[in-house]
């Protein structure tokens, strides 16, 4: 089954912004006089639309208090991405230019807004690597509902079967096996490798550029 499409997460898989996403959270807490959470409950927030992460960290907060944390993050974010710049793990550039090389389309399904996404791919050289960019704006129902995936098939005009969906998070399998992908989950970002093997990762790999042993 030839792959002709890669569909990418960008947070915890393309690139490390773990430290800038927890320290950002421990602020927000902080300044917000909340109920603490653990780095590891906030982690495990990754791949979520902001809203939706802050809603499982506090599951009894009206929406108008959910959005209050919302605008609290994305300012505070802005400020700690210049202290914590997320960098590109190790062999990405590489291996996306392999990819290029061999003529595979690529592009990105995110649930960070498409400007934060936008800036960290270009301030990172990888811009160019990817046809089409989709942040948590671009879509109504974001990971790990399907429609981001669906939407980036229509668009390309590409089928499900050609498309391999690679990510951190079980929200990501969940992505992809709802659009009916082949996933690959990445152990280096968020979650381990049961968890990725449990949300139904049809591969899983340690490195990014173990990635390239799946393109056939």
């Amino acid at each position: 089954m030839r792959t002709r499409l890669i569909i990418f997460d960008f947070d915890g898989t393309l690139a490390d912004t773990t430290a800038t996403i927890l320290s950002t959270y421990r602020r927000v807490i902080r300044e917000m006089e909340l109920e603490s959470r653990t780095d590891a409950a906030c982690q495990a927030t990754i791949g979520l639309p902001l809203k939706e992460g802050f809603r499982q960290l506090y599951p009894g907060f009206a929406s108008l208090r959910l959005d209050e944390c919302v605008d609290a993050y994305r300012r505070i974010f802005n400020e700690n991405k210049r202290k914590f710049p997320p960098m590109l793990y190790p062999g990405v550039k590489d291996t996306l230019d392999e990819l290029y090389r061999r003529g595979l389309d690529m592009t990105i399904a995110s649930s960070r807004n498409s400007p934060s996404l936008l800036e960290f791919c270009k301030e990172n050289g990888i811009r160019d690597y990817f046809r089409l960019l989709l942040g948590a704006d671009d879509v109504v129902n974001a990971k790990p509902h399907p429609e981001p995936v669906l939407k980036t098939l229509e668009i390309l005009d590409r089928e499900a079967e050609h498309a391999l969906v690679v990510g951190d998070m079980p929200v990501d399998m969940a992505m992809g096996n709802g659009a009916y992908c082949r996933t690959v989950g990445v152990t280096y970002g968020n979650a381990a490798r049961d968890e990725l093997v449990c949300a139904g990762a049809t591969f899983v790999i340690d490195s990014f550029p173990e990635l390239l042993e799946y393109i056939i």
